[in-house]
C-alpha cells in the first residue's frame, strides 16, 4: 500500500524531510546538470528534487499513482502534475529526454510493469534515475519515513530489474547518510560528506542512471537449399497385343 501523498508533502516538509529533499536533488543536479532544453518527467512523488529545472529544462512534467493520491505542483504558474495509472502513463511514446523516479518502485504492485512503462515514454538514448530505499542502509527500517515502507533494494537487485526492462544501468551512487532521527538533521551535511567516504554501505538511499537503448534489426542473409522438381515421366505408348489368324 502507497503512502499517501499528504504524508509524502508534510515528511518533506519536516526538519529531517528538508535535509532529505537537499541531499537528493544533490546527486540529480551531479547527474543531469540544469537539464536545457530537454523535456523531463518526475514519476511517483519527485517534484520534490524537480523545482530546480524550471526555467530551464523545455518541460517539465509530474505524474503520481493513482494509489497514493495528486497534488497541484506549480512551480513557475498552473498545475504540471498529473494522476496516472503507473502501467498505462497518459504520454505518447519517446515522449521524455529524462525521468526521476523517487518512492516509485518500493511500493509498487508491479515494479517490472512500471519500468517497462518507463522505457515506453523514455525518448531514445534517454536517461531515467532511480531513487529508492537501500536494503542495507538505516532508513530502510524507519517507518516514519517515506523510505521504511515497501521494498528495499541492493545496488545489484536494482540492476537487475533495470536490465529486464531493457534499461541499461550507466551509473550509480548513493545519499542520506544521517540516521534517520529529527534531532540529527542539522548534521547532516557532515555525515553526507563523512559517510560517502567511510562508510558507503550505510547510505539510506541509493540512486541509479539507466539509458534506454534502441538497436536496429538487421536482417541476415539465409541460405536456403532450392528444391530442384523431379522430372515428370514422359508419357509412353502402350504396346497392343497383336491378333493372331488361327487355321481354319
Amino acid at each position: 500500500m502507497r503512502r499517501d501523498v499528504l504524508e509524502l508533502r508534510q515528511f518533506y516538509a519536516s526538519a529531517l524531510g528538508r535535509p532529505a529533499r537537499e541531499m537528493i536533488t544533490r546527486k540529480v543536479v551531479e547527474a543531469w546538470g540544469d537539464a536545457h532544453g530537454l523535456d523531463v518527467l518526475g514519476l511517483g512523488y519527485a517534484t520534490p528534487f524537480l523545482g530546480h529545472l524550471h526555467g530551464t529544462a523545455r518541460r517539465v512534467a509530474a505524474a503520481m499513482p493513482a494509489q497514493q493520491g495528486v497534488e497541484v505542483w506549480s512551480p513557475g504558474g498552473g498545475n504540471l502534475a498529473t494522476l496516472a495509472h503507473e502501467d498505462a502513463l497518459p504520454f505518447p511514446n519517446a515522449l521524455f529526454d529524462r525521468i526521476l523516479a523517487v518512492h516509485a518502485l518500493e511500493e509498487s504492485p508491479d515494479p517490472l510493469a512500471l519500468l517497462r512503462e518507463v522505457w515506453r515514454v523514455l525518448a531514445p538514448s534517454g536517461r531515467v534515475v532511480v531513487a529508492v530505499a537501500a536494503r542495507n542502509g538505516m532508513w530502510a527500517n524507519a517507518e516514519a519515513t517515506p523510505f521504511g515502507h515497501g521494498r528495499p533494494y541492493s545496488r545489484r537487485q536494482l540492476a537487475e530489474l533495470l536490465r529486464e526492462a531493457e534499461l541499461e544501468p550507466s551509473g550509480y551512487t548513493r545519499a542520506l547518510y544521517v540516521p534517520p532521527a529529527a534531532w540529527m538533521a542539522g548534521w547532516a551535511e557532515g555525515f553526507e560528506q563523512a559517510g560517502s567516504r567511510l562508510w558507503p554501505q550505510v547510505a539510506g538511499v541509493v540512486l541509479m542512471e539507466a539509458v534506454k537503448q534502441t538497436f536496429a534489426i538487421k536482417a541476415k542473409a539465409v541460405r536456403v537449399r532450392a528444391r530442384r522438381p523431379l522430372p515428370g515421366l514422359a508419357p509412353q505408348p502402350v504396346a497392343r497385343a497383336g491378333r493372331s489368324n488361327g487355321a481354319g
